[in-house]
């Protein structure tokens, strides 16, 4: 059943798919539940993903003997089924499904990854901590990058599970644009001292390369569950300045406090609020560049979903359910001032001085 080619379908192709059309593809499965239909019918609830996004799907007769039942949330299976519309929204029923041996697709084409290079953007966080004059800092920071589990790790992690940068090579993304922010922030700022600012930045999430995993998919390890990546970068942080000769204890001290104050408040999960200058400006650059993404990943997904230049997006859970107007699009369509954004997004570089 379902013998075939590697993956050519992907998540974004099926907006536009012809609904009489049949189309066979590899998906990740990001969930799956059984329900039952009002009028007391089984059926499984699927959500399925690859790189390009992700689309639900619909079993309507489990016990069909042409649909495994040995596949779980973070398998890949092989599926051959149509597109339907429900609410508004792309669903798919499935027809045929089967788990996929791993030989079979990339992981690279079932999990988004940045569209930077990982090589460059990698090259950029070491000129930065070249750049520290704080010696004590530098090594820290040296040390750190040079345990090979550590370094691959911080490469490939995504920077959260679904929020933003939710990708492959999301965390060091991200980390390389605060450092953009920090560069700026600290010259209009003389009160900061740059280099705290640069480490804070570096170290700030760098527990989630041990609170998240990427294999099957991005989803929470028992022990992120359990202790979260504000304690599990402590933790490391803290064991890595223990192996540094001399390293200063006041120092030390303001490196975990950037750690556990970077949430900003009690109840977004810092065990202590900011209360270095550094610190503050931390909480503020990293909240800015994670909402500024989450704002660029929804105009994506509008431009995804056929939405018209002067629409609205849907309502956006990461922003406090308010909706969006992407304003560059909409006042290119009213004005007629040719200044449209006709990029997605994700392929664009980062401004120079913004990265």
């Amino acid at each position: 059943m379902l013998a075939g080619s590697m993956k050519d379908i992907y998540v974004a192709d099926l907006a536009g798919f012809d609904e009489t059309k049949n189309f066979v593809s590899f998906f990740l499965v990001l969930a799956k539940q059984q329900r039952t239909t009002k009028q007391n019918k089984p059926y499984l609830s699927l959500m399925f993903g690859d790189r390009t996004g992700q689309v639900e799907a619909r079993v309507w007769d489990p016990g069909d003997p042409r649909i495994a039942r040995d596949f779980e949330r973070g398998d890949t299976v092989k599926v051959r089924g149509c597109v339907s519309r429900f609410d508004e929204r792309c669903q798919l029923k499935v027809e045929q499904l089967r788990r996929a041996a791993p030989s079979e697709v990339e992981k690279s084409d079932l999990l988004p990854a940045t569209a930077h290079d990982i090589a460059e953007l990698w090259s950029r966080l070491n000129a930065a901590v070249e750049g520290l004059t704080n010696p004590h800092l530098q090594r820290l920071l040296k040390t750190l990058a040079a345990d090979p589990a550590i370094a691959r790790d911080y490469r490939e992690a995504p920077a959260a599970r679904q929020l933003h940068h939710a990708w492959l090579g999301g965390l060091l993304e991200h980390v390389v644009s605060l450092l953009g922010l920090a560069e700026k922030v600290a010259a209009h700022y003389p009160l900061l001292d740059r280099d705290l600012l640069v480490t804070g930045v570096i170290l700030h999430d760098i527990g989630k390369i041990r609170e998240l995993s990427w294999e099957t998919g991005f989803d929470y390890t028992v022990e992120g569950v359990l202790l979260g990546h504000i304690q599990m970068g402590v933790d490391l942080v803290e064991k890595t300045i223990a192996e540094l000769p001399d390293f200063p204890e006041r120092l030390r001290t303001l490196v975990l406090h950037m750690i556990l104050s970077h949430h900003g408040k009690l109840e977004f999960g810092s065990p202590k609020l900011p209360m270095l200058p550094e610190a503050l400006a931390l909480n503020f650059i990293d909240d800015l560049d994670a909402k500024m993404r989450a704002v660029e990943s929804e105009f994506e997904k509008s431009a995804r979903e056929g939405r018209a230049p002067d629409e609205l997006t849907g309502k956006v859970w990461a922003l406090d359910n308010r909706q969006l107007l992407n304003t560059k699009k909409w006042l290119g369509k009213k004005q007629g001032s040719g200044n449209r954004d006709e990029g997605s997004g994700a392929g664009t570089s980062m401004p120079e001085g913004h990265e």
